[in-house]
């Protein structure tokens, strides 16, 4: 997967990452926090602060300790939650941590790791469009569209609420 942009929801004004398969049109919808969407935006449009950040500083800790960010993974949505994974390795050896989605697509674009959901998670919340998008503003636009016209139902099979990270 590839971090393909973060919108806004048309109603709430809640951050989205949009999430591209590496084949196909899927797009997979994360709703996250205004802070973590922060920390995503500036480093992928190149932006730094004075000082670091929170993921920054997690970035900074693995170098400095020789530990790396191998990837991460959303691994699943239950009760209209995303959970994720980050797997490092440390002396030769691979941890998993678990994470929001959010922080781990922070770290993931600080230290260039790749980024992989699951594929029920993907069967079960992702978008496809119809036809091969290859410009990035047709997809936000077509995805502003998309939010315009979506019920928190279309997600969550019934649900009051579209699927989201856990909370803090």
């Amino acid at each position: 997967m590839q971090i393909y942009g973060v919108s806004f929801d048309m109603v709430g004004k809640q951050p989205i990452v949009l999430l591209k398969t590496a084949d196909g049109n899927r797009f997979l919808p994360i709703w996250i926090g205004h802070p973590e969407a922060a920390a995503i935006l500036m480093k992928l449009q190149g932006a730094s602060t004075p000082r670091p950040m929170t993921h920054d500083l997690m970035a900074d800790v693995l170098d400095n300790i020789d530990a790396k960010c191998e990837r991460v993974s959303v691994t699943e949505l239950r009760d209209n939650t995303f959970y994720a994974t980050i797997t490092l390795s440390v002396d030769g050896t691979e941890v998993e941590i678990d994470s929001r989605p959010s922080d781990a697509l922070a770290l993931a674009v600080r230290c260039d790791a790749p980024i992989y959901a699951a594929e029920e998670v993907i069967e079960e919340s992702s978008i496809e469009f119809e036809h091969e998008v290859e410009d990035q503003e047709e997809v936000v636009e077509k995805f502003k569209d998309f939010l315009d016209e979506v019920t928190p139902e279309d997600f969550a099979g019934g649900a009051d609420e579209p699927p989201r990270e856990p909370p803090d």
